[in-house]
């Protein structure tokens, strides 16, 4: 499957382009939240009408007395994306349940808020809806491996790094601003890039 094939099989993102006109074209932004409250949070925002994401993934959780159930676990805490304008965010900033805006480091000196591209944001949403084990989201990956591209399975296509661990393989999925996406992978599932 070509990258071109991949991205047509991507999740698309809610977005509203921007007309000649002047009309301002919604990004996502990072909107932080208190920790376990991102779904409240998300409701809250989506019964006002804004376009928010919880990154969740489904995960199969088990008790000690031995019962078992599917539940939606957040996969980046304290964190809601918001799909709005600059005029758009500035009036959920002052929301009570909204603490701040995440900001773009590489430009920390205007205090100017992150966004996320919809891109990567399609990307996110694809790794988590797909992927068949857990992932989990990092600032950094731990080394960095060889570029590889998943041959099959429920994420085929899909582009990342390898980094050995001592037990398998994770394939890491670079996200910017937000760090990498990592997730467990089997090494014959995979192929090197050139």
């Amino acid at each position: 499957m070509s990258t071109a094939q991949i991205s047509n099989n991507l999740p698309a993102a809610h977005t509203v382009a921007g007309d000649a006109a002047g009309v301002p074209t919604p990004k996502w932004y990072v909107a932080i939240v208190n920790n376990n409250s991102e779904k409240d949070v998300h409701r809250r925002l989506t019964s006002l009408g804004y376009d928010s994401y919880v990154a969740t993934q489904q995960v199969t959780k088990i008790w000690r007395n031995g019962r078992r159930a599917t539940v939606d676990t957040v996969v980046i805490r304290t964190i809601v994306f918001i799909h709005c304008t600059e005029k758009q965010r500035r009036l959920i900033v002052t929301l009570p349940y909204i603490n701040r805006f995440m900001t773009n480091k590489a430009v920390a000196a205007q205090r100017t808020p992150a966004t996320i591209p919809d891109r990567e944001m399609r990307t996110l949403r694809f790794i988590l809806g797909n992927s068949d084990t857990p992932v989990t989201v990092e600032a950094t990956p731990l080394r960095r491996g060889d570029r590889v591209k998943v041959l099959r399975g429920s994420l085929m296509g899909l582009e990342g790094e390898i980094i050995d661990t001592g037990t398998g393989s994770e394939l890491v999925v670079r996200l910017d601003i937000l760090g990498c996406a990592r997730l467990n992978i089997d090494r014959i599932n995979v192929e090197p890039l050139p």
